[in-house]
């Protein structure tokens, strides 16, 4: 062997050794960016569930009850409270089921309809413009009838086919019976935004 001519080296170069360093660093940044991320996530799902189960329940119409406001399939959400006064929307348990009315009259006030449909809330016509069509409907209790304490007197919009407080079958609806007021509507999207 010639002593003039140097044998190769497999050694990297100082180029190479910091090109595959930053890679190295890159690796250990991406892997901690990313398991922040999945992290975060996770957390606000979370989040968001908590929210939906106690304070604001997302629930979807089913039947045709609250027809034309509310359309069977809708997506709404609720808000949990206690303060609810004529024409609010709210969701209550009847049985096993999560129900969709709409408040008619509190505690302790009288409930009249005549045989249009008309309803009277302590003699005054209620004014009613979510209805469509006006019926007496299914109804088997005793006109003019007071609401009993720590209850809420509730129908729905579609008069002539709902079974609600006319009918001894649902009665009024007690206050923990109620899942909360029912205050937006998010699906589906071309119906999207606030209810009333």
């Amino acid at each position: 062997m010639n002593p003039g001519i140097h044998k190769r080296s497999d050694r990297p170069t100082t180029e190479q050794l910091t090109a595959e360093l930053e890679r190295e660093r890159y690796k250990r940044r991406y892997k901690r960016v990313l398991r922040s991320t999945i992290y975060t996530l996770i957390v606000v799902a979370a989040a968001a569930v908590l929210v939906a189960t106690i304070w604001m329940p997302v629930l979807q119409i089913y039947g045709s009850s609250m027809t034309a406001t509310l359309n069977e399939g809708d997506i709404v959400v609720s808000v949990k409270g206690s303060d609810f006064g004529p024409g609010d929307l709210v969701a209550f348990y009847m049985g096993n089921k999560i129900l969709v009315k709409r408040c008619i009259a509190g505690p302790g006030q009288w409930v009249d309809i005549d045989a249009d449909g008309n309803v009277y809330v302590d003699g005054k016509l209620l004014d009613e413009p979510y209805l469509t069509e006006k019926a007496l409907g299914d109804c088997d209790i005793e006109l003019p009838y007071q609401v009993p304490d720590n209850r809420y007197f509730c129908m729905g919009d579609h008069r002539a086919t709902s079974v609600d407080s006319r009918s001894t079958t649902v009665g009024c609806v007690s206050s923990e019976q109620i899942v909360g007021k029912i205050v937006f509507r998010v699906w589906p999207l071309s119906d999207f935004g606030a209810l009333k």
